[in-house]
């Protein structure tokens, strides 16, 4: 099982690295250097519990795990830049943008919120 990819799910970080449990149930150790090179990846995976690939090396009974690279399709990202500039289009100019205008309102519904419910009154 040398240089696979295989999906694991994430079950352990530690100082030392992380413990993945692959799909065939084989435990896999992390090396602490892709822990730290990808720590976030790994926090959300762990987080979410969701599968991941690895790039899977070593033996049967000492599996070494290393996340897989992950795919980048610049087309696709080129579409979804399209998207953003029109939908700021969208937006009317005389008014505040719309997660302003919503901030705003959670921002007077806290200050009202904290005026009635202060231990002064």
């Amino acid at each position: 099982m040398n240089g696979e990819t295989q999906p694991g799910v994430v079950i352990n970080v530690h100082a030392f690295g992380a413990v993945v449990r692959l799909s065939d149930g084989r435990l896999a150790s992390v090396p602490a250097v892709d822990l730290s090179r990808n720590h976030d990846a790994y926090e959300r995976a762990l987080a979410r519990r969701k599968p991941v690939e690895f790039m899977v090396t070593g033996d049967d009974r000492h599996p070494l795990a290393m996340l897989a690279p992950q795919m980048h399709d610049a087309d696709l990202e080129e579409q979804i830049a399209q998207y953003l500039k029109m939908t700021q289009e969208w937006e009317k100019p005389d008014v505040p943008p719309a997660h302003e205008r919503h901030f705003l309102r959670k921002k007077r519904r806290a200050a009202l919120f904290e005026s009635r419910h202060s231990p002064d009154s």
